[in-house]
């Protein structure tokens, strides 16, 4: 599931006319790198959950008979249901609840690109997720990475348990005690960030259905995951390898670092711009 209803308020005006989650990354809009993450990893079936100003998204992934190029979307079933305001992720991931059935279901946020590490293959934080919701018997896998201090109000947070969970393939793993959305640094000592990748069983999109608002009228997954915890389910935490990197297109300036970042290692061009680098950094006057 592939939550994409975001109005994208803090990269207006450039999303006045278009999604952010189709903002060009050098030759592919971020939502494709997200649906190709997810079909790396196995995944043969993605709902987007979509509302107001996203049909550019649904064109994106269709067949369209004046281009040669296959559909981005090839070998992977696409499906679309909508959000009909914005209500928060919580509220969206609801949108969904018949989507997976009984079976869990993977949520990977459109607006978001994971960047495998040097030793890890495309795909493999979602494979890593589905293992440790498996392997420790848990409602809910979230995909995590320990932040500074300045940014913990801007992140869901994950409280750690003491216990460490083994994983098959020796993947770092531990249990939630609790769950918090963007809490000032102050409130806890955790310094573990959600990376808007989630394994979610049934009971989690049962709860959420009837999860209440929040006093900004959201839904928040933080609060159907912090309830999942106080009737006794189990919460695990992946954190992401040493080498794996999120990239959030949620703001112009990270829109502009994940650009940089991709153009520069590109291997088409990328060491032409490096070899720019300095007359670039001199003419933008550092």
């Amino acid at each position: 599931m592939v939550p994409v209803a975001g109005l994208g308020t803090r990269l207006l005006p450039a999303t006045r006319s278009q999604p952010k989650e189709m903002l060009p990354v050098l030759d592919k809009p971020v939502v494709q790198y997200v649906v190709e993450e997810l079909a790396a990893a196995g995944i043969e079936r993605v709902l987007f959950v979509t509302g107001r100003r996203k049909r550019a998204i649904e064109d994106h992934f269709d067949v369209d008979p004046e281009l040669p190029s296959l559909p981005p979307g090839e070998g992977v079933e696409i499906l679309y249901t909508r959000q009909p305001r914005p209500a928060g992720l919580g509220d969206a991931v609801a949108r969904g609840h018949g989507f997976a059935g009984d079976a869990p279901v993977v949520v990977a946020v459109g607006d978001s690109i994971i960047e495998p590490g040097p030793g890890d293959s495309p795909g493999s934080l979602v494979r890593r997720l589905v293992e440790a919701y498996f392997s420790a018997d848990a409602c809910a896998a979230i995909a995590v990475a320990a932040v500074p201090d300045a940014l913990v109000s801007r992140y869901g947070i994950v409280v750690p348990e003491a216990k460490v969970i083994a994983m098959r393939a020796q993947s770092p793993a531990f249990l939630a005690s609790t769950v918090l959305e963007k809490p000032d640094p102050s409130e806890t000592q955790s310094r573990w960030a959600v990376m808007g990748r989630y394994v979610l069983g049934p009971s989690v999109l049962q709860a959420l259905r009837h999860t209440p608002a929040d006093a900004s009228g959201e839904v928040q997954l933080a609060d159907a995951l912090r309830a999942a915890i106080g009737a006794g389910e189990r919460v695990v935490a992946v954190p992401l390898t040493a080498g794996e990197r999120r990239h959030d297109i949620g703001t112009a300036a990270g829109y502009a670092s994940v650009f940089v970042r991709y153009a520069l290692r590109d291997p088409r061009f990328g060491e032409e711009l490096r070899g720019q680098a300095a007359v670039l950094i001199a003419d933008a006057g550092g």
